[in-house]
Protein backbone atom coordinates (compact mmCIF):
# COMPACT_ATOMS: atom_id res chain seq x y z
CA UNK A 1 0.00 0.00 0.00
CA UNK A 2 1.85 3.20 -1.25
CA UNK A 3 0.95 6.53 0.07
CA UNK A 4 -2.72 6.13 1.21
CA UNK A 5 -5.58 5.68 3.62
CA UNK A 6 -7.95 4.01 1.63
CA UNK A 7 -11.11 4.09 3.79
CA UNK A 8 -13.39 1.07 2.54
CA UNK A 9 -11.30 -1.98 4.45
CA UNK A 10 -14.29 -4.17 3.32
CA UNK A 11 -12.84 -4.07 -0.03
CA UNK A 12 -9.08 -5.20 1.31
CA UNK A 13 -8.12 -8.57 2.03
CA UNK A 14 -8.98 -10.63 5.40
CA UNK A 15 -6.23 -10.08 7.53
CA UNK A 16 -3.70 -12.73 7.04
CA UNK A 17 -5.22 -13.52 3.36
CA UNK A 18 -2.50 -11.51 1.72
CA UNK A 19 1.07 -10.09 3.30
CA UNK A 20 1.60 -6.52 3.65
CA UNK A 21 4.28 -3.34 2.98
CA UNK A 22 3.00 0.06 3.48
CA UNK A 23 5.02 2.78 2.55
CA UNK A 24 3.67 5.82 3.97
CA UNK A 25 5.60 9.35 5.02
CA UNK A 26 3.47 9.73 7.99
CA UNK A 27 4.53 6.80 10.14
CA UNK A 28 0.69 7.21 12.34
CA UNK A 29 -0.76 5.91 9.37
CA UNK A 30 0.98 2.47 9.08
CA UNK A 31 -1.10 -0.69 9.70
CA UNK A 32 -4.26 1.63 10.50
CA UNK A 33 -6.12 0.02 7.79
CA UNK A 34 -4.34 -3.60 7.02
CA UNK A 35 -1.78 -5.49 9.25
CA UNK A 36 1.77 -4.43 8.13
CA UNK A 37 4.67 -6.63 7.46
CA UNK A 38 6.94 -4.08 6.79
CA UNK A 39 6.23 -0.52 7.38
CA UNK A 40 8.39 2.43 5.23
CA UNK A 41 8.05 6.16 6.25
CA UNK A 42 9.28 7.93 3.17
CA UNK A 43 8.04 9.86 0.14
CA UNK A 44 6.44 7.72 -2.47
CA UNK A 45 8.53 8.74 -5.61
CA UNK A 46 11.71 8.65 -3.41
CA UNK A 47 11.49 5.40 -2.05
CA UNK A 48 10.20 3.68 -4.94
CA UNK A 49 13.14 4.91 -6.93
CA UNK A 50 15.70 2.81 -4.48
CA UNK A 51 13.66 -0.02 -4.05
CA UNK A 52 12.65 -0.64 -8.05
CA UNK A 53 16.38 -1.91 -8.94
CA UNK A 54 16.13 -4.47 -6.50
CA UNK A 55 13.21 -6.52 -7.75
CA UNK A 56 13.69 -9.46 -10.04
CA UNK A 57 11.01 -10.22 -12.68
CA UNK A 58 8.54 -12.93 -11.55
CA UNK A 59 8.19 -15.71 -14.26
CA UNK A 60 4.78 -16.64 -12.79
CA UNK A 61 2.18 -14.11 -14.98
CA UNK A 62 -0.96 -15.85 -14.66
CA UNK A 63 -2.57 -13.34 -11.85
CA UNK A 64 -1.54 -10.25 -14.10
CA UNK A 65 -2.15 -12.06 -16.95
CA UNK A 66 -5.61 -12.51 -15.22
CA UNK A 67 -5.94 -9.16 -13.68
CA UNK A 68 -5.48 -7.60 -17.33
CA UNK A 69 -7.58 -9.50 -19.31
CA UNK A 70 -10.30 -8.20 -16.61
CA UNK A 71 -9.36 -4.80 -16.54
CA UNK A 72 -9.98 -4.75 -20.59
CA UNK A 73 -13.47 -5.91 -19.81
CA UNK A 74 -13.62 -3.28 -17.35
CA UNK A 75 -12.78 -0.69 -19.73
CA UNK A 76 -14.79 -2.00 -22.18
CA UNK A 77 -18.21 -1.32 -19.66
CA UNK A 78 -16.69 1.66 -18.76
CA UNK A 79 -16.78 2.98 -22.61
CA UNK A 80 -20.37 1.22 -22.85
CA UNK A 81 -21.65 3.94 -20.22
CA UNK A 82 -19.70 6.41 -21.19
CA UNK A 83 -20.78 6.50 -24.85
CA UNK A 84 -24.85 6.56 -23.24
CA UNK A 85 -27.06 8.93 -25.87
CA UNK A 86 -29.78 8.60 -23.75
CA UNK A 87 -31.65 11.47 -21.71
CA UNK A 88 -31.60 12.72 -19.18
CA UNK A 89 -27.84 13.04 -19.93
CA UNK A 90 -25.44 10.31 -17.59
CA UNK A 91 -22.72 11.74 -15.37
CA UNK A 92 -20.55 8.97 -16.94
CA UNK A 93 -20.65 11.11 -20.56
CA UNK A 94 -19.28 13.93 -19.39
CA UNK A 95 -15.99 12.03 -17.29
CA UNK A 96 -15.61 10.33 -20.87
CA UNK A 97 -15.80 12.77 -23.07
CA UNK A 98 -13.49 15.19 -20.84
CA UNK A 99 -10.76 12.30 -20.89
CA UNK A 100 -10.36 11.80 -24.00
CA UNK A 101 -10.07 15.55 -24.71
CA UNK A 102 -7.69 16.24 -21.98
CA UNK A 103 -4.40 17.24 -22.81
CA UNK A 104 -1.13 14.85 -22.40
CA UNK A 105 0.16 17.43 -19.13
CA UNK A 106 -3.14 17.92 -17.88
CA UNK A 107 -3.87 18.40 -14.62
CA UNK A 108 -6.74 17.05 -13.36
CA UNK A 109 -8.21 17.75 -9.53
CA UNK A 110 -11.73 15.86 -8.60
CA UNK A 111 -13.85 16.29 -5.14
CA UNK A 112 -15.45 14.19 -2.98
CA UNK A 113 -18.88 12.60 -3.56
CA UNK A 114 -20.54 10.48 -6.34
CA UNK A 115 -18.00 13.05 -8.97
CA UNK A 116 -15.17 10.65 -7.83
CA UNK A 117 -16.55 7.84 -8.47
CA UNK A 118 -17.08 9.09 -11.97
CA UNK A 119 -13.04 10.52 -12.08
CA UNK A 120 -12.00 7.13 -10.92
CA UNK A 121 -13.83 4.98 -13.58
CA UNK A 122 -13.69 7.24 -16.59
CA UNK A 123 -10.88 9.69 -16.72
CA UNK A 124 -7.89 7.60 -17.52
CA UNK A 125 -4.69 8.64 -15.84
CA UNK A 126 -2.28 8.99 -18.55
CA UNK A 127 1.37 9.35 -18.58
CA UNK A 128 2.66 12.78 -17.87
CA UNK A 129 -0.51 14.47 -16.49
CA UNK A 130 -1.13 14.96 -12.67
CA UNK A 131 -4.16 13.74 -10.71
CA UNK A 132 -5.60 15.11 -7.23
CA UNK A 133 -8.71 13.53 -4.91
CA UNK A 134 -9.49 15.24 -1.86
CA UNK A 135 -7.04 13.79 0.58
CA UNK A 136 -9.26 12.48 2.94
CA UNK A 137 -13.32 10.60 3.39
CA UNK A 138 -15.60 13.43 2.82
CA UNK A 139 -13.41 16.22 2.52
CA UNK A 140 -15.42 17.90 0.30
CA UNK A 141 -14.78 21.22 -2.27
CA UNK A 142 -10.88 21.24 -2.58
CA UNK A 143 -11.58 20.47 -6.17
CA UNK A 144 -11.58 24.36 -7.19
CA UNK A 145 -8.72 25.25 -5.01
CA UNK A 146 -6.79 22.53 -6.09
CA UNK A 147 -6.83 23.58 -9.82
CA UNK A 148 -6.29 27.29 -8.70
CA UNK A 149 -2.95 25.73 -6.80
CA UNK A 150 -2.21 23.86 -9.88
CA UNK A 151 -2.71 27.07 -12.30
CA UNK A 152 -0.27 29.12 -10.27
CA UNK A 153 2.44 26.18 -9.45
CA UNK A 154 1.81 25.20 -13.45
CA UNK A 155 1.33 27.74 -15.52
CA UNK A 156 2.26 26.30 -18.39
CA UNK A 157 0.01 23.30 -17.94
CA UNK A 158 -4.18 22.92 -18.49
CA UNK A 159 -5.37 22.79 -15.19
CA UNK A 160 -9.31 21.13 -14.56
CA UNK A 161 -11.49 20.87 -11.92
CA UNK A 162 -13.85 18.27 -11.94
CA UNK A 163 -16.45 18.82 -9.31
CA UNK A 164 -19.94 18.36 -8.22
CA UNK A 165 -22.76 21.03 -7.61
CA UNK A 166 -22.68 19.96 -3.96
CA UNK A 167 -18.34 20.70 -3.66
CA UNK A 168 -18.49 23.30 -5.96
CA UNK A 169 -21.10 25.72 -4.61
CA UNK A 170 -19.05 25.40 -0.79
CA UNK A 171 -16.37 27.12 -2.25
CA UNK A 172 -17.15 28.76 -5.65
CA UNK A 173 -16.72 32.39 -5.01
CA UNK A 174 -13.25 31.36 -5.66
CA UNK A 175 -14.13 31.24 -9.75
CA UNK A 176 -13.93 35.32 -9.29
CA UNK A 177 -10.22 34.11 -7.83
CA UNK A 178 -9.44 33.00 -11.37
CA UNK A 179 -10.98 35.46 -12.84
CA UNK A 180 -9.07 38.22 -11.32
CA UNK A 181 -5.58 36.61 -11.80
CA UNK A 182 -6.29 35.37 -15.22
CA UNK A 183 -5.74 31.45 -14.63
CA UNK A 184 -7.16 29.77 -17.50
CA UNK A 185 -8.92 26.69 -15.36
CA UNK A 186 -11.56 24.91 -16.52
CA UNK A 187 -14.03 24.07 -14.49
CA UNK A 188 -16.49 21.13 -15.30
CA UNK A 189 -19.62 21.15 -12.78
CA UNK A 190 -21.50 17.86 -12.28
CA UNK A 191 -24.97 18.93 -12.11
CA UNK A 192 -27.72 17.10 -10.44
CA UNK A 193 -29.13 19.25 -7.16
CA UNK A 194 -28.48 16.65 -4.61
CA UNK A 195 -25.74 15.45 -2.32
CA UNK A 196 -25.63 12.55 -4.07
CA UNK A 197 -23.37 10.07 -2.20
CA UNK A 198 -24.58 11.00 1.25
CA UNK A 199 -28.07 9.90 -0.49
CA UNK A 200 -27.14 6.77 -1.52
CA UNK A 201 -25.11 6.07 1.71
CA UNK A 202 -28.14 6.40 3.56
CA UNK A 203 -29.88 4.24 0.93
CA UNK A 204 -27.65 1.39 0.32
CA UNK A 205 -25.99 1.25 3.72
CA UNK A 206 -28.15 2.92 6.48
CA UNK A 207 -31.26 1.47 4.69
CA UNK A 208 -33.10 4.63 4.99
CA UNK A 209 -35.03 6.93 2.60
CA UNK A 210 -32.74 9.78 1.40
CA UNK A 211 -33.32 12.34 3.65
CA UNK A 212 -31.78 16.28 3.51
CA UNK A 213 -29.86 15.56 0.24
CA UNK A 214 -31.54 18.39 -2.10
CA UNK A 215 -29.52 21.27 -2.96
CA UNK A 216 -30.87 24.71 -4.03
CA UNK A 217 -30.48 24.90 -8.09
CA UNK A 218 -28.08 27.46 -9.01
CA UNK A 219 -27.21 28.31 -12.62
CA UNK A 220 -23.38 28.18 -12.51
CA UNK A 221 -23.02 28.85 -16.30
CA UNK A 222 -24.91 32.55 -15.55
CA UNK A 223 -22.53 32.67 -11.71
CA UNK A 224 -19.16 31.90 -14.16
CA UNK A 225 -20.73 35.16 -16.58
CA UNK A 226 -21.46 37.53 -13.47
CA UNK A 227 -17.94 37.01 -12.31
CA UNK A 228 -16.75 37.75 -15.49
CA UNK A 229 -15.71 34.66 -16.79
CA UNK A 230 -16.79 32.18 -19.42
CA UNK A 231 -19.95 30.22 -18.51
CA UNK A 232 -21.51 26.87 -20.55
CA UNK A 233 -24.21 24.71 -20.33
CA UNK A 234 -24.93 21.02 -21.45
CA UNK A 235 -27.61 18.52 -20.94
CA UNK A 236 -27.51 16.86 -24.49
CA UNK A 237 -24.86 13.83 -24.22
CA UNK A 238 -25.10 14.38 -28.31
CA UNK A 239 -23.71 17.87 -27.44
CA UNK A 240 -21.12 17.05 -25.21
CA UNK A 241 -17.66 16.31 -26.83
CA UNK A 242 -18.16 19.80 -28.61
CA UNK A 243 -18.76 21.78 -25.11
CA UNK A 244 -15.93 19.98 -23.17
CA UNK A 245 -13.54 20.94 -26.92
CA UNK A 246 -15.09 24.59 -26.48
CA UNK A 247 -14.33 24.70 -22.87
CA UNK A 248 -10.66 23.70 -23.45
CA UNK A 249 -9.93 25.81 -26.15
CA UNK A 250 -11.65 29.24 -24.73
CA UNK A 251 -8.90 31.43 -22.89
CA UNK A 252 -9.41 32.49 -19.64
CA UNK A 253 -11.44 30.40 -17.16
CA UNK A 254 -14.44 28.41 -17.73
CA UNK A 255 -17.03 26.93 -15.86
CA UNK A 256 -19.50 24.32 -17.40
CA UNK A 257 -22.50 23.22 -15.79
CA UNK A 258 -23.35 19.69 -17.00
CA UNK A 259 -27.12 19.13 -15.79
CA UNK A 260 -27.10 15.30 -15.49
CA UNK A 261 -29.11 11.99 -14.37
CA UNK A 262 -30.01 12.62 -10.89
CA UNK A 263 -30.90 8.88 -10.33
CA UNK A 264 -28.03 7.12 -11.54
CA UNK A 265 -26.03 5.34 -9.00
CA UNK A 266 -22.51 5.21 -8.00
CA UNK A 267 -22.77 1.28 -7.73
CA UNK A 268 -19.73 -1.26 -6.77
CA UNK A 269 -18.12 -3.07 -8.93
CA UNK A 270 -19.39 -6.34 -7.01
CA UNK A 271 -22.84 -5.52 -4.70
CA UNK A 272 -23.07 -7.17 -1.19
CA UNK A 273 -26.03 -8.98 0.06
CA UNK A 274 -26.22 -7.24 2.49
CA UNK A 275 -26.10 -4.12 0.22
CA UNK A 276 -28.81 -5.17 -1.27
CA UNK A 277 -30.86 -5.44 1.16
CA UNK A 278 -30.14 -2.39 2.44
CA UNK A 279 -31.20 -0.90 -1.00
CA UNK A 280 -34.45 -2.64 -1.00
CA UNK A 281 -35.01 -1.63 2.96
CA UNK A 282 -34.78 1.98 2.10
CA UNK A 283 -37.52 1.92 -1.15
CA UNK A 284 -39.77 -0.26 0.79
CA UNK A 285 -39.57 2.81 3.96
CA UNK A 286 -40.79 5.26 1.35
CA UNK A 287 -37.91 6.25 -1.06
CA UNK A 288 -39.56 9.57 -2.16
CA UNK A 289 -37.91 8.57 -6.11
CA UNK A 290 -38.45 4.77 -5.60
CA UNK A 291 -39.56 4.57 -9.12
CA UNK A 292 -36.97 6.32 -11.18
CA UNK A 293 -33.99 5.14 -9.11
CA UNK A 294 -35.63 0.98 -9.69
CA UNK A 295 -35.98 2.18 -13.74
CA UNK A 296 -32.52 3.17 -13.51
CA UNK A 297 -30.81 0.82 -11.89
CA UNK A 298 -32.45 -2.07 -13.89
CA UNK A 299 -32.02 -0.54 -16.56
CA UNK A 300 -28.27 -0.16 -16.09
CA UNK A 301 -27.95 -4.37 -14.75
CA UNK A 302 -29.96 -4.96 -18.32
CA UNK A 303 -26.91 -2.90 -20.23
CA UNK A 304 -24.44 -5.36 -18.40
CA UNK A 305 -25.64 -8.38 -18.78
CA UNK A 306 -26.20 -7.57 -23.08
Amino acid sequence: MIGTSFPYIEFLPKPGDARAIQLELDPMRIGLRYPVEVGLVGDAKRTLQRLLPLLKRNRYRKFLDRAQAGMSDWWELMKEYGTRMDKPMKPQVVAWELGKQLSENAIISCDSGTIATWWARHIPAKRGQMHSLSGNLATMAPGLPYAIAAQIAYPERQSVAFVGDGGFSMLMAEFATCVKYKLPVKVFVIKNNTLGQIKWEQMVFLGNPEYGCELQPINFALFAQACGGTGLTVDDPRDCGRVVEQALSTPGPVVVEAVVDPYEPPMPPKVSIRQAEKFAESLLKGEPNRSKIIATVAEDKVRELV
